[in-house]
Formats: C-alpha cells, sequence, structure tokens
C-alpha cells in the first residue's frame, strides 16, 4: 500500500516544515523550500498542517500507485498527467490502484509538491519526517528517491467530503512564469557593515539568479555591495532567507538546507512570505529588492494566514455538482419509495 518510484526525477525528497531545535548541535532545519505550496497541498487534503510531502526541482518523477488513494499538486507546473491524460493541479485528484502519475520539465517555476490523503510512512528523526540531504538523516534513507524505492503510506484514507469543490483558483503558477520579481526584505541585522553607497546598490540594482542555485542557497549576480572596511564577522545564527554579502561583494540567499551559522555580515533577510517566489526562481531571472519593516513583514505574515483559512472555506463550501447530484439522488430515491408503495 503505497507508490513505487519508477522515475526519481532531478531531486525528489520527502520534506515537511524542518527538523527544528538542534540547529546548535550542528543540524540544519532542511524542509520545504516553497512553505506556501507545501501548505496548500495539504489544506486541499484536509491533511495536517506538517505531514511531509514530496518535494521535486526542475524534473519531476514518475510514480506508479500500488494502492488508492488521493493527491494533491501544487508549486511550479511540471505538466503533471495521470495515465498519459494531463490533470489540474491545485486540485485533489483520486488515484486508483496502478495508475502511472508522470512529471515533465517544469514549464513554470522550479519546484513542485505533492501531498498524500494516505500519509507517506517514514520515520520520525529528531521530531521531523524532513530529509536532510548533508546529514543523510529524515525522508527515505536520508537520500533523494531514485528507480525501484517503494514508499509505503501509513493509513487507508480514500475518502474527503466535498470532494468535488477541493480545487482552488491561484495566481501562483503565473506568477511562477515572470521573469523578474521584487523581494520584500528586513535590513539587517548587519547592515551597519556596509557603507551608504553599498546599501544604495543593493536597494537600487538588478541582481541575476545564477546556476548556482540548490536547496542551501541562491548565488546572485550583480552590482558589486560595499562594505565599510570588511564583511567578516564572527560567526552567529542564519535564518531561512538571510542575505549575506561574502567579501566579492554579491549577495547570497540562504535556504531551507543553509549552515547553521556563517561568518559573513548580513545585509539584510527576505520577509517569509516572499521566500516562496524566491525559490520558484529560474537561472537568469532578475530579482531586486524592497526594503520594510519587521512590522510590515508581520503583517503580510497575518494576511497570507487570513488567505490560507479562506482557501479552507472554499474547499469546504459544497459546489453546485454535489448539490445537483444529492438533489437527483434525493428525487429518484422518492421515485422509488413510490414505486414500493
Amino acid at each position: 500500500m503505497g507508490i513505487r518510484v519508477l522515475k526519481g526525477g532531478m531531486l525528489t525528497t520527502v520534506q515537511d516544515l524542518g527538523r527544528t531545535g538542534y540547529q546548535s548541535q550542528g543540524f540544519s532545519v532542511a524542509g520545504v523550500m516553497d512553505v506556501r505550496s507545501f501548505k496548500i497541498a495539504n489544506l486541499l487534503l484536509d491533511n495536517p498542517e506538517n505531514e511531509p510531502v514530496l518535494e521535486f526541482t526542475l524534473i519531476g518523477p514518475t510514480l506508479e500507485f500500488t494502492s488508492a488513494t488521493i493527491i494533491a499538486i501544487t508549486g511550479g507546473d511540471f505538466q503533471p498527467t495521470v495515465n498519459e491524460e494531463p490533470v489540474p493541479m491545485y486540485t485533489a485528484l483520486y488515484m486508483n490502484k496502478g495508475d502511472i502519475l508522470k512529471f515533465k520539465s517544469a514549464r513554470t517555476g522550479s519546484r513542485g509538491y505533492i501531498a498524500f490523503s494516505s500519509y507517506l510512512k517514514v520515520p520520525v528523526v529528531m521530531g521531523s519526517r524532513c530529509t536532510n540531504l548533508k546529514s543523510k538523516i529524515g525522508g527515505f534513507k536520508g537520500r533523494k528517491l531514485q528507480e525501484g524505492d517503494y514508499l509505503n503510506f501509513r493509513i487507508k484514507r480514500r475518502y474527503l467530503p466535498f470532494f468535488l469543490s477541493r480545487k482552488l483558483e491561484l495566481d501562483d503558477v503565473n506568477e511562477f512564469e515572470k521573469d523578474e520579481t521584487v523581494l520584500r526584505v528586513v535590513m539587517g541585522p548587519q547592515d551597519d557593515r556596509f557603507s551608504k553607497q553599498g546599501i544604495e546598490t543593493f536597494l537600487n540594482s538588478e541582481y541575476t539568479v545564477t546556476s548556482d542555485f540548490d536547496r542551501m542557497g541562491c548565488r546572485l549576480e550583480g552590482p558589486y555591495i560595499a562594505p565599510k572596511e570588511s564583511s567578516d564577522i564572527i560567526s552567529d545564527g542564519i535564518a531561512f532567507g538571510s542575505i549575506q554579502v561574502p567579501s566579492h561583494g554579491k549577495p547570497i540567499i540562504l535556504l531551507a538546507d543553509r549552515q547553521t551559522t556563517g561568518g559573513y555580515a548580513k545585509i539584510a533577510t527576505v520577509a517569509s512570505v516572499d521566500i516562496p517566489k524566491l525559490v520558484q526562481r529560474k537561472t537568469d531571472h532578475k530579482i531586486r529588492f524592497k526594503p520594510i519593516t519587521v512590522q510590515e513583514a508581520q503583517e503580510l505574515y497575518k494576511k497570507e494566514l487570513k488567505e490560507l483559512d479562506q482557501m479552507r472555506k472554499v474547499i469546504h463550501k459544497p459546489c453546485k455538482e454535489v448539490l445537483d447530484c444529492r438533489l437527483v439522488a434525493k428525487r429518484v430515491s422518492k421515485l422509488f419509495d413510490g414505486a414500493n408503495k
């Protein structure tokens, strides 16, 4: 009862929100790169918020289902098909035993997500089921998926109420198509290590995503960001979205598999609501930075939580097709009752 991996894709791993509480021991948080897409995938299936999913990058996997379940696909558009027929994203999809789910390379975005109503059966390691590739722990044997792997499900869950209404019309995929995006950032904590000209350069220049872009971080190419003297600091902790500027003066945005500490000054930190836009970029895409306050970042986060709550209400609202089916069933039942009298 589970899924068989026919093709692993470029980088497919089991991920959740990450392994927190162990950075002091040298273990990175890891977890999903695009938290928004992850949460929406689980939301569509009424899964627990931190239920693990499959995250894949640039080229998606091919999976065979050995038992029935329900899935939801979010993130970039990898042109998914079931038994060679196109299927929609951001929609609950019923998978039968023997169905084959395929993905192509990413048409938009660079990372995709699959949630499962039957829950992936992988061990909990230090409070998380996510894969830490560098430490080789968590997920499926601490590594990416490859041909021949088999993942079991933890439960049999093949029914969801309001099934036909479990779909969302979102602009996420269209957002991933844009070649340029603006990332809102909170300045600091070491922006005082940079000259006034360096700060102006950072905030008023266009930077390009390089091929040096993985789960650990995204290196950007663009104008030199000048420090006052040196960007070297005594190593301190690093947050998801911290923007380091080493001696070469080019920003590096640190992501899910980031190191736990670093000795380069951090000029700013990307607001959590904008990290999904960043991690769905591709090589040669353009990025600009816009400063906001901590309070503004918090308001944006609260707004996103309200949006997710509204999505939950939408998928729990019976759609017209469901109501029509219930009405027909009721009328048929009355006819049979009348015939039996």
